[in-house]
């Protein structure tokens, strides 16, 4: 009798292994991918509750009510994942070469600083070039990437040349860079800030409706022919390519995520006495019932520009083997003629350069420099990495699994702050989270 069930669910348990594998789908981070369903339900459900005038025991009313998944809302998260989910790219680099960055919090709030003090007093005082000029905003982010860069690459010479451990080296910078932010800034909030600079923060800066449907549509163009050309690739180079249908099937993934993307970013309207402001601005009258979207932010646009880039590196160019080769056996990819120690340079560097990045994007959309901005980055960022599966034991990473850990953990404080949990009760669900993604990944790795 056992014998005969076992032997009636193999077939079965074999097909579905088979169809997971056809897909070449990460079982890994199709499980992140549940995880971050049952959380936006959950919210969803739980905002339901809420804004229900009497309680109801059917689910769907709940989830009819709820205020989570609303275009609003998920604008909102997407905005404020962007400067977390930047670092984070940049993090798994670190963590995959045996490293650790706790300064990127501080070097945040250090180049968010300087560009604060670039636009507002040494470029009128020195070139006369005003708030609203042209080069204001260029040459700002620009100073404030390069200063990001010169910290994270001066951590990296101490690291990689001097050989103090990377942990003590970022945890000095974690204390030292905030109090140079603090003197840089005078102590004080520095703004308002140039207002081409504050398209960088999200609401300030949109493409509008259309423009978004043409990027989706250039997108989901580019993901069909990226899946087809490797498929072409692997069949030039004899290696075993996935079926026909398979392959229409993940396009068919792709170009739905993609245009349900745009879609919810074109279903938030802006509000009227927004929209009516800005026709006064431009000396015209809104026309009665006029209504506009905002689109995809230009901070998205950003993020997901450094996702190509940085997976692109990690995956076809030399510096990423060389980074996960490190990861995965440092001696041994000393010995085979990597130059580690500058490697570790070039990951700092950037490390620090994307940090610059992130502080642009941050104290735009708070639309000036304050003191605390960065605070706390450092932890959010780490977890993002580690709970998008890079190992903290080195050589295993991916960059879109950092970014989809980054919305999760923003997910979460969003929700949790929507329905009233308190501030510190969050940071206990939050370090819960990640130690349990710690425990997730090193089950999991036991198993494969």
């Amino acid at each position: 009798m056992t014998q005969a069930a076992s032997s009636s669910h193999t077939p079965q348990t074999e097909q579905k292994r088979g169809f997971l594998q056809t897909l070449e789908i990460d079982t890994r981070l199709l499980g992140m991918v549940g995880a971050f369903v049952v959380i936006c339900l959950a919210f969803q459900a739980w905002t339901g509750i809420r804004a229900l005038p009497a309680f109801s025991w059917n689910p769907l009313e709940w989830l009819g009510a709820g205020r989570f998944l609303v275009p609003q809302n998920t604008f909102n998260i997407a905005i404020q994942t962007v400067s977390v989910a930047i670092m984070a790219a940049g993090m798994v680099f670190v963590i995959v070469t045996r490293h650790i960055d706790l300064s990127v919090g501080s070097i945040l709030a250090l180049c968010s600083a300087v560009m604060a003090v670039t636009q507002t007093q040494i470029l009128p005082q020195t070139l006369g070039l005003g708030l609203e000029h042209p080069l204001t905003a260029p040459i700002a982010v620009i100073v404030g990437i390069l200063t990001g860069m010169m910290v994270g690459g001066f951590q990296g010479w101490l690291i990689g040349y001097q050989k103090i451990p990377s942990f003590i080296v970022t945890l000095g910078g974690l204390l030292v860079w905030s109090r140079v932010a603090y003197f840089v800034a005078g102590g004080q909030t520095i703004g308002p800030l140039d207002s081409t600079f504050l398209m960088l923060g999200g609401t300030n800066g949109t493409i509008g409706t259309t423009a978004s449907w043409v990027i989706g549509a250039i997108a989901a163009l580019a993901a069909i022919y990226g899946i087809w050309n490797a498929r072409r690739q692997k069949a030039g180079h004899g290696f075993p390519v996935k079926p026909v249908w398979a392959e229409v099937v993940m396009s068919l993934i792709a170009t739905g995520l993609i245009f349900g993307f745009v879609a919810i970013l074109n279903s938030n309207l802006i509000p009227p006495g927004r929209l009516r402001r800005m026709f006064e601005e431009s000396g015209t009258v809104m026309p009665e019932g006029y209504t506009e979207a905002y689109g995809i932010p230009i901070s998205v646009l950003i993020l997901i520009a450094v996702t190509l880039v940085l997976t692109v590196m990690a995956t076809r160019t030399r510096l990423g083997r060389y980074i996960f080769a490190t990861g995965g056996n440092p001696d041994a990819a000393e010995l085979s003629g990597i130059n580690t120690k500058r490697l570790t340079v070039k990951i700092f560097a950037l490390m620090g350069g994307l940090c610059g990045l992130s502080a642009a994007v941050a104290s735009a959309r708070l639309s000036n420099h304050s003191l605390d901005i960065g605070t706390l980055d450092e932890l959010r960022v780490i977890a993002a990495a580690v709970i998008g599966g890079t190992a903290l034991a080195g050589g295993i990473g991916t960059v879109y699994g950092a970014i989809l850990g980054a919305v999760i953990m923003q997910s979460l404080q969003s929700g949790m702050a929507m329905v009233g949990v308190d501030a510190p009760f969050q940071n206990i669900v939050v370090g819960t989270v990640l130690v349990l993604a710690v425990w997730i990944d090193i089950q999991y790795r036991k198993r494969t």
